[in-house]
């Protein structure tokens, strides 16, 4: 059995939810706090054992690969500085072990073509796909769960939770049947079924590992509306040949890709930042018992004489 040490992450989308904080820059670099949820993801992978990350991009992506790339004139500027924690943190974003290897997807035509753009990269090898807009507290991180998984049943893993019956048209959703502690072997599965039509509420989040067989079907599938290859779709052949099972993994989801799950992302890992979670503890608690947001104390500012002050307006300075 061979190890998975590739992950794909499919972020070339333009990220429309978002806009206009999209425009010029990827949804997966939006920041939790101070890490970009691009970051988070790559995290992930590595405490689970990945070592190549291949990263599925667009136009107007380059923010991304120069995030995990060095950044020599900062660096030096913080080293002449002397802010060495600092410079740390920036030259650890990734380990040292690990690859970046970037593929540019021409069109936007769905998950599973995004999928399909790494095969060359992947070959014969078991793989996971991470999806960055969904950021998933768990311990041990999510993937990892499914790679053990993996290593016991083989077979690829798709990443589910319970989800409102009215919410199932948002998600893949898979019919299964339970056969041991949190996994379920998947029958069938659909892609964003109506309510009515839904065979289950259990809907497939951001996190698979695959066999590299889903290529053949993906590459092999029938497109769909606006010539879109589902990955959904890829699966739902490769039931036929190879079981599939669904994981619920333990962990609590925040879907960033839509803005209050983003808004309660923030909060949540906010509380608990090393730098200002104490005081956004407090904020929050005095927010709450004032029933009303709590206005943030400022020292007055003297006015500036008028003259100055057309300056600033006119030139920006501060």
């Amino acid at each position: 059995m061979k190890p998975i040490t590739k992950a794909v992450f499919p972020v070339a989308g333009l990220g429309t939810r978002f806009l206009p904080a999209t425009k010029a820059s990827p949804k997966e670099m939006m920041p939790v706090v101070d890490k970009p949820l691009i970051q988070f993801a790559v995290e992930e992978a590595v405490e689970a054992g990945i070592t190549d990350m291949i990263f599925v991009t667009g136009r107007s992506k380059r923010a991304i690969e120069d995030h995990f790339d060095k950044a020599y004139e900062l660096e030096t500027e913080l080293d002449l500085r002397g802010k060495t924690a600092m410079l740390d943190l920036l030259r650890n974003i990734v380990p040292k072990n690990i690859n970046c290897i970037y593929i540019r997807q021409a069109e936007a035509l769905g998950l599973g073509h995004a999928v399909l753009c790494a095969k060359p990269i992947i070959g014969d090898e078991p793989f996971a796909v991470l999806l960055a807009d969904d950021l998933i507290d768990g311990d041990p991180p999510v993937l990892r769960q499914m790679v053990d998984a993996y290593g016991f049943y083989n077979c690829s893993l798709l990443g589910v939770q319970d989800v409102a019956r009215a919410d199932t048209a948002s998600y893949g959703i898979v019919a299964a049947r339970p056969i041991a502690d949190r996994l379920e072997q998947v029958s069938a599965i659909v892609e964003k079924p109506k309510p009515a039509q839904a065979p289950s509420t259990l809907a497939v989040v951001g996190r698979y590992i695959l066999t590299p067989r889903v290529f053949h079907h993906l590459e092999n599938g029938k497109a769909g509306s606006g010539g879109e290859i589902q990955l959904t779709d890829g699966i739902a052949s490769l039931l036929v040949e190879q079981q599939v099972l669904a994981y619920r993994y333990r962990g609590v989801r925040y879907d960033c890709g839509s803005k209050l799950g983003y808004l309660q992302a923030m909060v949540e890992f906010g509380v608990r930042h090393a730098e200002v979670g104490e005081q956004f503890r407090e904020y929050l608690a005095r927010r709450g018992e004032n029933g009303a947001a709590a206005k943030p104390q400022t020292a007055a500012i003297a006015p500036l004489p008028r003259a100055r002050a057309e300056t600033h307006q006119l030139t920006g300075n501060a």
